[in-house]
């Protein structure tokens, strides 16, 4: 009976905490999609009023979907590299192979991270700088 008892409270917790955020989140206007589209558009950066800044708006665009490209590229690695090394049965060439997988995905995610870093102070500096007239 203790068992039982223990894993029905478990079960109900669990249920709290997933339960939860719908009560929390609530709120009292549910935002139609094309309210939720224009809300994305200017919280991300895309304004129609100054055509100025089209061209870097669109290198950023193209700089940010590369980078998060490379980011699907790093777990699709992990993904492939934690297989070899579960299947591996006791094999160190298949070891050693889902190793360097893992090992090449958390090389290419630093070099990522980096770059990405890099592109977000040149951008923050020299181009949205030099747009508002701002000294670097």
């Amino acid at each position: 009976m203790k068992n039982f008892s223990k894993h029905f409270l478990s079960l109900v917790f669990l249920i709290t905490i997933l339960i939860l955020p719908y009560f929390v989140f609530a709120g009292n206007k549910i935002p139609t999609t094309k309210e939720v589209l224009k809300d994305l558009g200017t919280n991300s950066g895309y304004t129609t009023d100054n055509p100025d800044k089209a061209i870097p708006d669109l290198v950023g665009i193209a700089i940010n979907t590369f980078l998060s490209l490379l980011g699907v590229i790093f777990i699709v690695l992990m993904l492939i590299g934690g297989y070899y090394y579960m299947i591996a049965g006791g094999d160190q060439a298949k070891v050693d192979k889902g190793l360097a997988y893992i090992r090449h995905g958390i090389i290419g995610l630093i070099i990522v991270v980096g770059s990405f870093a890099i592109w977000q102070f040149i951008f923050s500096k020299f181009i949205l700088g030099g747009a508002t007239g701002t000294a670097p």
